[in-house]
């Protein structure tokens, strides 16, 4: 479980599980998720979540992973700009660490 700051003076988090993580890696989520200009903003948070609304929407099979993602993370109360940021961040360091302990193995 790892703890993400969801604003700029750090008053609120949000709690993310390595399944919430697996989901993203599964379906990609990021990518193509921000512009060339590498900011992240409400716009990009608006994106993300219309993607994931449109992939639940299309999906024949269960889509639990995706529901929990939503529900603990992408739909948190304390989910802004800032949050997804910092989730991206996570993400990343999350990925670079998983993808060294399988060249390991």
């Amino acid at each position: 479980m790892y703890t993400i700051q969801a604003n700029p003076s750090g008053t609120r988090s949000i709690e993310v599980s390595n399944e919430n993580l697996r989901t993203i890696e599964k379906y990609a989520l990021f990518r193509h998720l921000i512009d060339s200009t590498g900011i992240v903003d409400e716009a990009v948070l608006d994106k993300l979540k219309l993607n994931i609304r449109s992939l639940i929407a299309s999906q024949e099979e269960d889509s639990k992973d995706l529901l929990d993602l939503c529900i603990d993370v992408i739909y948190h109360n304390n989910m802004k700009a800032f949050g997804l940021q910092q989730l991206i961040k996570l993400y990343l360091t999350w990925l670079s660490n998983t993808e060294a302990e399988e060249e390991e193995e």
